[in-house]
């Protein structure tokens, strides 16, 4: 494999598989919240915060973690504040004394805090305002989760890196310039097939950890190739943290309890096993449980679909840890690579793309390579697209387990002889060629669908 591409992919997943604490979008409000106090050097008086729809999608109706149960953008703003270490990014909120969780509460009935909907064009955006007398300070996130672009003291920027709303995830591609990584000629008329071309020359540059390098052909070789060393820690708390939570979810009731539902309704198989755990994971975080997970594009949900069900097959199949590892490889690398052409926040649900990772994982650990894993991806995006994201909360859960289904389906269908063609709704010839409809579906095609959910959710705060 291309040395370039070899150590781009490496750099992608330290990038994306971060441990964090709670739902990552209440979290990032947290660290904006918690670097505005910095700033500004004592406890505000006064806190405005200034978000983007989507941000308000993922926060109104998750538990924030050691707050109590409280929900909500105002208590991820005074978790930050009164409690958050913004040097630990997205575990911003990881540790807080008993004390603390009523500092936080008491902080929300004496302080006022506005909330507003972001002028901004960016799709992730998050700015907090503090005051204290006379004194002001401000944090903004664009883009991503930790992507800090301002920081500011009574008016005066301490960090201003010149973020253009229009780039909006410096780590997602759209439209052409993911084009150059992902031509390719295809296959028959009738064959969804991997394109056979890879990685074009302009693209084979050592561009670090630019998302654009990634194709399913170009994954699976390099899970085949990669020295397990190193990658081991990331993937090993993958697992650790991910199956913790997962666990915790079947133990105890969180939300609406799917998790504990299917395996009481559905059986012990270990299809229903795969669905089960992840789907128990989201039950725990979505509604407050303070273990942490290792997210997946952003998303702790995702990182929990594109994991789980893998850690399960490998586990029934009994493979050696080194075929899990690299199948974690696959599945997670498959699901940003979906997720690339879709950008961080959309209408679009991002567990869709995960469980798609997830049917690629466990394609490989049944012996599966790009063919397979490329007819398993058609079909599963066949299937479950168009699955739309109205927030973070509890019925995540149950999204997750119809998108392990979905990946599962895709998978078994192509074993038995069957599979979606060419022309079959946003199908088309080449893998690649399917993985980029569906990034211009979510992206574009998706952009009103986004705004009237947000519509109908603001109108309920």
């Amino acid at each position: 494999m291309d040395q370039c591409l070899y150590e781009a992919y490496i750099d992608i997943l330290k990038e994306e598989l971060l441990p964090a604490m709670g739902c990552t979008e209440p979290i990032a409000v947290a660290y904006a919240a918690a670097s505005a106090r910095d700033a500004l050097g004592r406890m505000p008086d006064r806190v405005a915060l200034a978000v983007s729809g989507n941000i308000v999608k993922n926060v109104k109706s998750v538990v924030v973690p050691h707050t109590g149960g409280l929900r909500g953008l105002a208590a991820s703003v005074a978790a930050g504040i009164v409690a958050g270490n913004a040097e630990k990014k997205l575990e911003v909120i990881a540790e807080v004394s008993p004390e603390q969780i009523a500092d936080i509460a008491q902080f929300l009935e004496k302080v006022p805090c506005t909330v507003t909907e972001s002028n901004s064009n960016c799709v992730f955006d998050i700015e907090v305002r503090v005051r204290a007398g006379e004194h002001s300070a401000a944090c903004r996130i664009a883009g991503h989760h930790t992507n800090i672009v301002r920081i500011e003291r009574d008016g005066e920027a301490l960090l201003d890196t010149g973020y253009n709303d229009s780039t909006d995830d410096p780590h997602m591609v759209s439209g052409s310039s993911a084009d150059a990584a992902h031509s390719g000629s295809g296959s028959s008329s009738e064959d969804a097939h991997p394109d056979s071309a890879s990685v074009s020359d302009s693209a084979r540059t050592c561009a670090g950890a630019d998302r654009s390098l990634l194709s399913v052909e170009q994954i699976v070789n390099f899970a085949d190739e990669v020295e397990l060393s190193r990658v081991r820690d990331i993937i090993t708390r993958q697992i650790e943290y991910n199956t913790a939570i997962a666990e915790e979810g079947l133990r105890n009731s969180y939300g609406a309890e799917i998790g504990r539902i299917l395996l009481r309704s559905y059986g012990d198989s270990v299809q229903n096993r795969a669905k089960a755990m992840a789907a128990a994971g989201s039950d725990a975080r979505m509604n407050g449980c303070e273990l942490p997970v290792v997210i997946n594009s952003g998303s702790g949900n995702q990182g929990m679909t594109a994991s789980l069900p893998v850690i399960v097959y490998a586990k029934e199949l009994g493979v050696s840890e080194e075929t899990l590892y690299r199948a974690l490889i696959v599945s997670n690398l498959v699901t940003i690579h979906l997720k690339t052409g879709i950008g961080r926040l959309s209408a679009y649900c991002g567990a869709t793309s995960a469980g798609c990772g997830a049917g690629a994982g466990i394609t490989y650990l049944y012996g599966g390579r790009c063919r397979e894993i490329s007819h398993t991806i058609v079909n599963a995006v066949a299937i479950n697209s168009g699955v739309i994201c109205d927030g973070a909360k509890a019925s995540c859960a149950a999204k997750i387990a119809s998108a392990v289904e979905a990946g599962l389906l895709g998978m078994q269908m192509y074993l038995h002889g069957s599979q979606f063609r060419d022309g079959d709704g946003i199908v088309t010839k080449g893998v690649e060629n399917t993985i980029r409809n569906v990034g211009e579906l979510a992206r574009e095609g998706m952009k009103e669908t986004d705004r009237e959910i947000i519509h109908l959710m603001i109108q309920k705060l």
